[in-house]
């Protein structure tokens, strides 16, 4: 990319986002920062004044999502960088959630992803240029007793982004995927445990959930800013990866599921032939 690109950062007052904002400023891009209060934001603004925007959004608004991107487009003249990074996870078992707070996680990590999409894309179509950066997580790819709806919409990320990047490559935009380990971004402090423990899941979701609750930050191996860096490099590239896994812990999780699939992909070769009409011919799609 060789203009200077203006940013649109969800979840930009903490974690990745923030983390993420201040190195695209740094560099010198402008940047819309977009968390639920502008007054999280106000310290960034006043270091960056001529290219840092701060919007109030809670992404779940429809309403707030369309005056936020349209107020980019007039401050910017367009979005070229969306970065869907704001999401929120409750822990517990599929059983024992609360059904509100797994409409929640779908809601966030979902539908407002796809909404900001939609609403990007006709004005990136219309430069041909743009680029679509979904955080997922090593949990879009791997899941874990306790986290089955926050992972769930991992996987709903990764689906739609997959497909995205074959719809809009061809006209030359963007997409890919941020899939990150555990990183020190203050998350364990929002993260809650949701429903009431139901004891025949102590073995695994309770003690997964005992293992998070004592977890100290220092613990977490990811460095925010370092994973900043990788992401701007990646939106820069001439050949961008479309998964870009970050934190060794991540690529640990990640390498070992998608090892095990392809174990039991390789076992099941005749059992899937087995299931054609005999004598059909090679597949269609």
């Amino acid at each position: 990319m060789d203009e200077k690109p203006t940013w649109f950062v969800t979840g930009a007052a903490t974690g990745l986002g923030a983390a993420l904002a201040e190195h695209a400023l740094e560099s010198g891009d402008r940047v819309v920062l977009a968390a639920r209060s502008a007054h999280d934001l106000s310290g960034v603004r006043a270091r960056f004044p001529d290219t840092a925007l701060t919007v109030e959004l809670d992404v779940v608004d429809a309403a707030q999502r369309q005056e936020a991107v349209a107020a980019a487009e007039a401050w910017a003249g367009g979005v070229d960088v969306l970065v869907n990074n704001a999401a929120i996870d409750f822990l517990g078992a599929i059983e024992e959630q609360d059904e509100a707070d797994v409409r929640a996680q779908f809601e966030v990590n979902v539908f407002a992803p796809v909404a900001l999409v939609r609403l990007v894309l006709p004005g990136m179509r219309a430069r041909r240029r743009g680029t679509i950066v979904n955080v997922s997580s090593m949990d879009g790819i791997a899941a874990l007793p306790a986290n089955g709806y926050y992972s769930a919409t991992k996987f709903a990320l990764e689906g739609l982004t997959e497909s995205l990047w074959q719809e809009i490559e061809p006209i030359g935009l963007r997409a890919f995927l941020v899939e990150p380990g555990s990183f020190r971004t203050g998350i364990e402090g929002r993260t809650h445990v949701s429903g009431r423990p139901i004891p025949d899941y102590d073995a695994t979701v309770g003690a997964f959930v005992r293992t998070v609750s004592a977890v100290r930050p220092e613990q977490f191996p990811g460095d925010p800013r370092r994973a900043a860096e990788e992401i701007v490099r990646n939106v820069r590239a001439a050949e961008p990866r479309r998964r870009l896994v970050l934190g060794s812990d991540a690529y640990r999780r990640i390498g070992d599921r998608l090892a095990r699939s392809t174990t039991e992909l390789d076992t099941g070769r005749e059992l899937a032939a087995s299931t054609d009409f005999p004598g059909s011919g090679p597949a269609v799609l």
